[in-house]
């Protein structure tokens, strides 16, 4: 925090506007906060530091739920370890996004008719530069909207010159380690993106195909083989069969004719075969299946590649330029025309995989490509969480964490793009290989030519938390904020980029680990549990909810639902009803200001505080407390409600509520409950800041006349308790309930004043008859009093008299009716239940659900005849 972040008090308003407008108070406060350098980190301070780099978006990206949901949650770890006295950094930056930021500007050149051949590889790139400064980076600004307290003159990019230079560093490091190298591998392959594309990147759904089965062989000597993919059939090199399969152990070592070629092909013997699965055979072909590519490493086997880059069959005869899914529907056709095809399933629901950018059905093929070699790397990553030094949060994701970094294969770390980090690999002209280094000069003369693929976006965003802060510079900034504290991010990229910055930070930093705690969120999804995508249609813009009930509504909705690795439902309601949770904040606040609530000056001893003051406050430390202690768990969901309840069920609906008698009677009882309710006012936004920044900010300079309470001082637990004063207020709070419901359900309106007689001597409740006549709209008897309902409650008697008030003969009439439709619905339940038929058929849940209607029926009846016991004569 810069040095002008300190607090400033003034004298303190006492006026606020009678509603709240976020639109009006959200804007302009954030831009006082960027302007007076509050979430500016200071690498030379003597504070301890707290540490987020927020998981960085992708540059072609707009803020979607999600986003909002991590990002509320990070805003409010950092935000409470300012107020805590940490140099709290919040490193924001983007992620430059290879395959999707060259298709936007592809997509551009097509309007134009042009393509990025037309324009060559380095015009392509600067056009790419320019589309990013035009167009990219909108979520940064909507990142400001929701309030999110980053550090923006430490802003990064994947792309920008430092973090480049991480890049070229680590990939020499580990090209000269040997933990990078270049080899021929099965790779996920997007024939209309061009390029390789990593496993998150593919999507997997539900696809109507086909199953053929295929008779290979003559004579004697044949088997059949099942594929969903009858086209890769050209490319086959062997059948494959588990050797101890007594079926074809004749044909193991012979060779079979393939179908439609004049080649023949052996029958191998591998234990990756399951006989009892299909036929027990399987057709292998090396050099478009993965599996295949294993069997064929393990046997020697010829890798034949079918297709081209754009999935056309490249096979001399009669199917070469046919499309992958023209060749399928052509060869079966052969097959079929030669008998060979045994049977036909259609459809044939499968899994298949798809680019997540353009939904193009992937095609696993055998290509030249750049890999990382993980062995080590991903035994570091392991350790270091199998040890301690970093925290998986909630435990039990752990061992998701465990059977991806125990289990992880050699990484392809190359794309076949032109916007990225390019391979810095020269090739000589007599086959010299040359890895360059971010300080050195590339080789020279003829013949020498870069490498034309670029790296994974994946490989850059790995280094994203060591990078970001000067690697590999020994920065001051990297000497103070690394290790960071938390990663928070969604268990659904745990395999993808948690696990790769571990291996690059354990192996770039010596060791050291890159962030000491893993906190997992969920997913958000929409009310019904269901995933949010376009297709479903409900996909929710949080800016709309932001315009319409503002960014705290957002913000608190989302970390009420914030449970540690569990998804998290949302619906507009929920939204509706935590923007009326920031109006009841408002108003509370804005009549305690009008009533003379203050922080001015310590607060009073316990001695002069009546037994609401003591209460109130002892319920505060507790509050503080069990506040703290879920943020140190990130119970954000927890925290939230918690906050919730007090603030409004004991702060506004309770508190405030029984404190209005003392400040119509004022005097030093009153003074008293002005500054007690100043303290609480004044630690309860600060507590419900960090979730709740713009309308906490407002009301406490308001209320306290301080700068911004974004560097205000976090509250601790004072230690306060009284036991007895909260005794005390909940017998109270149980007399005024219960008389309360009475008179519901007599059918008296809420403002309606009935006379009563209190029986309150000798008890605790005795100081608080006033807030008890004034809460429950009871008036002091007058002549002719007589009570026609007598409620003992607690250690109370509350005598009413309700001649006056209501048609007693029309409500015996209404409960009589009602009395007489519980007693019936008894009559039924009891009788079914006695029905040992019935009883005997029906389902457990039908059974269950009569017993509940019958415990009803008697709470009904039970509660219904007390009302009437309660009624005078008519």
């Amino acid at each position: 925090m810069t040095e002008n972040a300190q607090q400033q008090p003034t004298a303190p308003h006492t006026e606020l506007p009678t509603q709240y407008a976020p639109a009006d108070v959200e804007g302009t406060l954030y831009e006082r906060w960027v302007e007076r350098g509050y979430f500016a980190a200071d690498a030379k301070s003597d504070k301890p530091p707290y540490t987020i780099v927020i998981p960085p978006p992708n540059v072609t990206g707009s803020l979607h739920l999600g986003h909002a949901f991590q990002h509320t949650l990070m805003d409010a770890l950092t935000r409470r370890k300012r107020m805590q006295g940490y140099e709290a950094l919040w490193l924001p930056g983007m992620d430059h996004a290879g395959i999707a930021t060259q298709n936007k500007v592809e997509q551009q050149l097509a309007e134009e008719g042009k393509s990025r051949h037309d324009l060559g590889r380095e015009e392509f790139v600067e056009r790419v530069w320019q589309w990013k400064e035009e167009y990219g980076g909108r979520i940064l600004g909507q990142m400001r909207r929701l309030g999110d307290g980053v550090d923006w003159d430490r802003e990064r990019f994947t792309m920008d010159e430092g973090l480049s230079k991480a890049v070229l560093t680590i990939f020499k490091r580990l090209y000269e380690d040997e933990l990078i190298y270049r080899a021929e591998r099965i790779i996920n392959w997007c024939p209309r993106c061009l390029t390789a594309i990593s496993d998150i990147e593919v999507e997997y759904q539900e696809d109507d195909g086909e199953l053929v089965s295929i008779k290979y062989g003559e004579g004697d000597e044949t088997l059949v083989v099942a594929t969903t993919r009858a086209e890769t059939m050209l490319g086959d090199t062997a059948v494959a069969v588990h050797p101890d399969d007594e079926r074809y152990k004749h044909l193991v070592g012979k060779r079979i004719k393939l179908p439609l070629t004049d080649r023949t092909i052996p029958v191998v013997a591998d234990t990756h075969v399951d006989p009892e699965f299909g036929t027990g055979a399987v057709k292998v072909t090396p050099a478009h299946d993965p599996n295949d590519f294993a069997i064929g490493q393990r046997h020697g086997l010829e890798s034949i590649t079918v297709m081209d880059e754009r999935a056309v069959i490249t096979v001399h005869g009669p199917f070469e330029g046919l499309d992958r899914f023209e060749a399928r529907s052509a060869i079966v056709a052969a097959l079929r025309s030669q008998g060979r095809i045994v049977a036909e399933k259609r459809p044939y629901v499968h899994s298949v995989g798809h680019c997540s950018r353009c939904k193009t059905t992937i095609e696993p093929r055998l290509s030249m490509q750049w890999w990382v070699k993980v062995g080590p790397l991903a035994k570091a990553a392991g350790d270091a969480v199998r040890d301690g030094r970093v925290k998986i949060h909630p435990e039990d994701m752990s061992k998701r964490y465990f059977d991806w970094v125990d289990n992880m294969h050699d990484w392809c770390i190359s794309r076949q793009l032109w916007w990225g980090h390019r391979i810095p690999v020269w090739y000589g002209p007599d086959g010299e290989v040359v890895c360059v280094g971010p300080d050195e000069e590339p080789p020279t003369g003829e013949g020498w030519r870069q490498d034309t693929d670029v790296l994974d976006t994946w490989f850059s965003s790995g280094l994203w938390p060591f990078s970001t802060l000067g690697w590999p510079e020994q920065t001051e900034d990297l000497r103070k904020f690394y290790p960071t504290d938390v990663l928070l991010t969604g268990h659904d990229i745990i395999f993808f980029w948690v696990a790769r910055m571990m291996m690059f930070g354990l192996y770039a930093m010596d060791g050291e680990v890159p962030f000491k705690t893993i906190a997992l969120t969920g997913l958000v999804r929409d009310e019904r549990g269901k995933k949010m995508s376009k297709s479903f249609g409900n996909v929710v813009d949080p800016l709309d909810w932001m315009d319409k009930y503002g960014s705290d509504a957002v913000r608190f909705t989302l970390a009420r639902g914030a449970n540690p690795g569990t998804d998290v439902p949302i619906g507009e309601d929920w939204v509706q009803a935590s923007r009326n949770f920031a109006n009841k904040i408002w108003n509370a606040t804005r009549f305690a200001l009008m009533n003379g609530a203050t922080v001015e000056g310590p607060l009073p001893s316990p001695e002069r505080m009546s037994a609401t003051d003591r209460w109130i406050l002892s319920r505060l430390n507790k509050t503080v407390a069990q506040v703290d202690a879920f943020y140190e768990d990130f119970q954000f969901a927890k925290l939230s409600d918690a906050l919730f309840h007090f603030a409004w069920d004991e702060v506004f609906d309770w508190y405030v509520e029984l404190s209005k008698t003392t400040f119509q009677a004022g005097g030093e009882g009153a003074e008293v409950s002005q500054r007690v309710l100043g303290e609480v006012l004044d630690v309860t936004l600060k507590l419900l800041h960090p979730v709740v920044p713009f309308v906490t900010d407002a009301l406490w300079t308001t209320l306290t006349g301080g700068e911004s309470v974004v560097i205000a001082e976090w509250p601790g637990d004072s230690g306060f308790r009284d036991d007895a004063a909260e005794r005390e207020i909940e017998t109270l709070q149980s007399v005024i309930t219960e008389v309360r419901r009475f008179r519901a359900d007599q059918g008296l309106q809420p403002g309606q004043r009935v006379p009563a007689r209190l029986t309150l001597d000798g008890t605790a409740l005795a100081p608080h008859e006033a807030a008890i006549r004034q809460l429950l709209r009871l008036q002091p008897e007058g002549e002719g009093f007589a009570a026609t309902a007598t409620l003992p409650v607690a250690s109370a008697t509350v005598a009413l008299d309700l001649s006056g008030t209501i048609d007693v003969a029309a409500e015996r009439k209404r409960l009589a009716k009602d009395l007489a439709a519980a007693e019936k619905e008894r009559q039924q339940a009891e009788a079914k239940l006695g029905n040992e038929a019935f009883l005997a058929k029906a389902p457990d849940n039908v059974v269950d659900k009569i017993r509940g209607r019958l415990a009803k029926a008697d709470e009904d009846i039970k509660r219904i005849q007390e009302q009437l016991d309660r009624l005078p004569e008519a």
